[in-house]
This record gives C-alpha cells, structure tokens and sequence, in this order.
C-alpha cells in the first residue's frame, strides 16, 4: 500500500482571505482560488497543500489538529506573525519551549524552539 499526504483542509469563514494569511506567513504560492476552495502549496508542484474551504459555522472549540512550525529564530518568527495578524493563544501555556498562536480566524499553532539533541 501506499499514500502520499496530498494536504490538509482547512474549514474557514473567508477561505481567501485565511488562505493569503497562510501563504504570505509561510511563504508559499496559490494553485487554486475558486469560490468553493483556496490552495497554497510550498511550490506549484510539491505537496503537500493547505486547502481552504468556506463553512457556514465559526470556530468554537479548540482545533483537535494544529500544525507546528520550527524556525531558526523563534522570537523573531513569533513576532514577525503578530505583524502579520496572528495573537498569542489565550489558553493556558506554561512554561514550555514553543509559543501557541492563532491564525486570523483563531485556529491555534505553535512556533517551537530550538530543536534539542537527542544524542
């Protein structure tokens, strides 16, 4: 068997409007702006994508799902998204390595620090 991870959904109020956040926060290019679905990939041809598709409901809940990201200056990343629109996540965050934000229709991810050796 196989399977290639070809992306992940991503419900939103504004696809196209949650879909431009995303890719001028990572970096990545749109394949597909259509009133039913938005997609960014790293580049046109590699997977994999964040697809964007309008729901009629709003967050409500914490994501079950969230991606990280790791940075090679995580001060400098996590304040370059709050630049962009992104806000600390209002729940409890401890003393840990990452900082959790929210994107601008509050779905939560974390900017982690510096990876540690595991030799």
């Amino acid at each position: 068997m196989s399977l290639e991870w070809e992306q992940v959904i991503v419900d939103a109020a504004d696809a196209a409007a949650l879909g431009r956040w995303w890719a001028e926060a990572l970096g990545w290019v749109v394949v597909n702006d259509s009133a039913e679905e938005f997609e960014i990939r790293p580049e046109q041809d590699r997977l994999p994508g964040l697809l964007f598709v309008p729901v009629p409901e709003g967050k409500t809940i914490k994501n079950r799902l969230h991606l990280d990201f790791r940075p090679d200056d995580q001060a400098a990343e996590v304040a370059r998204l709050l630049a962009l629109g992104a806000r600390h996540w209002d729940g409890a965050q401890g003393e840990f390595p990452w900082v959790t934000l929210v994107d601008p229709e509050g779905n939560e991810f974390c900017v982690l620090g510096e990876r540690r050796s595991h030799i």
